[in-house]
Formats: structure tokens, sequence, C-alpha cells
């Protein structure tokens, strides 16, 4: 007999719809296919000579030696630009019905008419569907996707854009430089309290391809935003890459909450970047779900740019089977009187690798910074393995660090007080589970999107 907590149910994201794409590029990476992206794109001059020093950055630039082994990914079998048959639109009636039907599945229409303020779906490489409220609009709020930012706002889109995640940061900085496409961009005016949330989703349906969307978001001096961003894809037999990359701008005295679920499938190699730069009196806040991909390398990073700038990140990941998903946070402090708090969650189960690797860095230009760690994580089998690889660099004496960790097993002796009390093993098992990761799904935007509901919701269940 065997008991076991199962693994998060997905035959409602493993659901395949007929390709049906008008075009893709060659598989690879070279400059024929970024000069015939940027082309189809219609970029202006700036941005397609962007691209091709970020590929050139990308041929310079080796894979990273640490963390999950991604040997396996080759790009040269990589498709890294599907253009779907879609135009975008504002009409829910008129997206296709092929992608309207998969979204219908994962609740997106649904949570926009209850508690959204604003809707972006991104299918393969491209934004299909962008609605916004036109309260939001009126107050002076910029919500639309990077293609039309690049066009109607070029100038901003142009002083910010991998600014903070240089193409020469890492080598898939430079991949995503080089054939980034679609994403979100907002633009929060100063003194805008946006109080309903913004949501961007994005669904890779091709197989052996790449999705590499671009998340630029500004939130002017005593701006207030909520933003979350969903991901999912249908499980294949071949590699899937997503690169994407996150830049968020937060000024003085502005808030901003950044949401993430990331359901990928298991043949998904995950190498996301994201970065927040925080000016004085700023907040960020990160919310974090990691529960997809066959490898994941993540970690949002918080730059406390101003004095008293401040970051709070809240993460959960759950790694099963065949899954070794690399998450954590980091944090810079640049400034005096800088404060964050990272609290996470791993559980690894059925032979999966969870790590939670952190960076905290408190330059000489910070006194009196203060930053507290906590990870636990948990282990419900002796197949599973969970890490913790901590980094702090303290260059000032006046700094307030702390730092802890939890790593072990469901209590045996718990597990038999809950079943003194009536409660099946298999029961009592999942109940340590939820109770475990409680502290931070609380904090994840459940009421906001039912597809994020069917994601955090673990369905643990026990099984002889």
């Amino acid at each position: 007999m065997k008991n076991y907590i199962a693994d998060i149910e997905r035959a409602l994201y493993d659901v395949r719809d007929a390709d049906k794409s008008i075009y893709k590029s060659d598989a690879g990476l070279t400059e024929e296919i970024i000069r015939d992206i940027s082309a189809r794109k219609n970029d202006p001059p700036w941005m397609l000579e962007f691209r091709l020093k970020s590929l050139e950055v990308y041929k310079k630039i080796d894979l990273p030696t640490w963390g999950p082994d991604i040997s396996a990914l080759n790009m040269d079998e990589i498709v890294t630009y599907v253009k779907p048959n879609a135009k975008q639109v504002d009409d829910w009636s008129q997206v296709p019905d092929e992608i309207k039907n998969t979204f219908d599945r994962l609740g997106i229409p649904d949570a926009e008419k209850k508690s959204l303020a604003g809707v972006g779906a991104q299918y393969d490489s491209e934004v299909v569907y962008h609605s916004v409220q036109k309260r939001l609009t009126d107050s002076g709020v910029v919500y639309t996707d990077m293609e039309t930012a690049l066009v109607e706002h070029e100038d901003i889109v142009r002083e910010y854009f991998m600014t903070l995640v240089p193409p020469k940061d890492h080598k898939f900085a430079a991949l995503h430089g080089a054939v980034w496409s679609g994403g979100s961009f907002v633009y929060v005016p100063a003194g805008v309290d946006v109080k309903i949330p913004l949501q961007s989703y994005f669904r890779l349906n091709a197989a052996g391809a790449g999705q590499f969307e671009h998340t630029l978001i500004i939130v002017e001096p005593g701006a207030k935003l909520h933003f979350i961003e969903g991901c999912s894809a249908p499980r294949y037999n071949v590699t899937n890459l997503h690169a994407g990359c996150v830049e968020l701008f937060v000024k003085e005295g502005a808030r901003l909450r950044y949401s993430t679920i990331e359901n990928w499938s298991r043949n998904m190699m995950n190498l996301n970047t994201k970065r927040a730069l925080v000016e004085r009196d700023g907040l960020i806040e990160w919310v974090s779900g990691s529960f997809g991909s066959h490898v994941s390398m993540l970690y949002p990073c918080s730059v406390l740019h101003g004095e008293g700038a401040r970051a709070e990140f809240t993460g959960v990941t759950f790694a099963g089977r065949g899954q070794n998903l690399d998450t954590g946070a980091i944090v810079v402090h640049a400034a005096p009187h800088t404060s964050a708090n990272i609290n996470t969650r791993t559980i690894s189960k059925s032979g999966g690798a969870a790590t939670y690797r952190s960076a905290v860095k408190v330059t000489r230009n910070a006194p009196f910074a203060k930053c507290s760690v906590n990870c636990e994580s948990l282990m419900l089998d002796d197949e599973s393995r969970s890490d913790t690889l901590p980094v702090m660099d303290i260059e000032g004496d006046e700094a307030d660090i702390g730092h802890e960790a939890k790593i072990g097993r469901i209590s045996e002796e718990a597990v038999f007080y809950l079943m003194a009390r009536g409660i099946s093993e298999e029961e009592a098992r999942a109940m340590i589970v939820r109770g475990f990761v409680e502290p931070i799904a609380k904090e994840l935007p459940l009421e906001y999107a039912v597809e994020m509901n069917n994601l955090i919701n673990l369905e643990l269940e026990g099984q002889l």
C-alpha cells in the first residue's frame, strides 16, 4: 500500500487545438528569421537594430552552468514566431471559435465580466483579444499590447524597453530581445488608483514553439495597480520554450501588485525574467505560483532604488514527477531605509525536485536596510528532493537581515493525531498539505479569475 498526494489535475489545460496558424517562422535562430519577424511586425528601424544586436549578444553568451540541466534545449528545433489565424479584436464574439473556446474553458471571459477592469489574451505569438473599461482610459490609463504601444506610445516604449533587463543580462534575455512578440503595456498616470485588477493571459498552443511576450508596466508617482498574469499550454512530446520578460517601473510613492500563476505543460522549459525598479517610498508586491513546466528557472527581482522603497514577495512552488522547478527571489537594496520580506513554500512529490534560490544584496548606499527571508519546504515522499540555496551579500554594517528555512516531511505524529479523531489517513495528509500552502495561497487573486482558482486548487486527494 502506498499513500500519495495527487498532482494538479491538468486535463482542463491539456486540451489541444488544431494548429491553424497562418504563418510560422523557420525553426532555429538566424539573422534572416529576425529580419522576417521584424518586417511582419512593422517594427521601427531602431527596434530591428535592437533585435539584431540582441542576436549578436545571444551568440556570445553561454548557457548557465548552475541550476537545472537545460542541455536538452536545442534552439535549432524551436520555432520562435507563430501567427494565429486571428486579428486582434475588442469584442469577444469576434474571436475565432477554436481560440475562443480555449479561453472559455479557462474562464477568461467570465473573470472579465465579474472582476477585471481589463483583459488581454495572447495565443501563441500574438494578442488576439484586448479590452479595457472606458472609465480607465478616461483617467489616462493605457493598457494595450506591446505592438500597439510601439506605434501609439513609441517614445515611452523606447525610453524603457529592456533597460531594466538588458540583453547582456543573460543568454535568454538576449534571446528575448531578438525574438520578442506580443505582451502587455500598462501606463498608470500619477495619482490614479486602478481599483479593479487588469489581467493578461498567455496560451501557447503550437508544438515545438517558443513564447516570448514582453510586459512593460509603468506606475507613476502615487498611483496604484494590481496586474494579474496567467500562463498555460497543452502537453506535447517535444520541447516548448517560454522566455518572456517583465519590466516593472514603480515610481515615487506608487504601489504595484504583480500576481502570476504559471501552469505550463510538462514539456516546457520556463526560463522567464522578471524585474522591478522601485523608487522612493514605492512598493512592489509579487505573488507567484509555479505549478507547471519540465524545468523552471524563475527569480523575480526587486531593485529598491529610492529611499524607503519596499518589496514583498509571496510564492508557492509545487514540483511533481519529472519536474525540476528552481524558483525564488532577488532583492537589491540600493538606497537607505529600504525593506523587503520574502515568504515562500515549496512542495515536492513523486520524485520532483523543488529548489528555493534567493539572493539578497545590500549595497554601501543602503544603510538601515531591512530584509526578512522565510522559506519552508515539504517533501511528500522519500523519492523527492528539496533544496534551499540562499545568498546574502551585505556590504554595510547597518543592515538588519534575517533568514529562516525549514525542510521536512509530513509529520507522522500529525497524521496519527488527525486519524485518532476519525479522519482517514489520506484526508489527514491532504489536510496537512493544504494547511502548509494556505498562508501563501490566500494571497493569490483567486477572487479575480476562475482559471486561477482551478490552478491553485491542488486537487489534493489520497489513493491506495
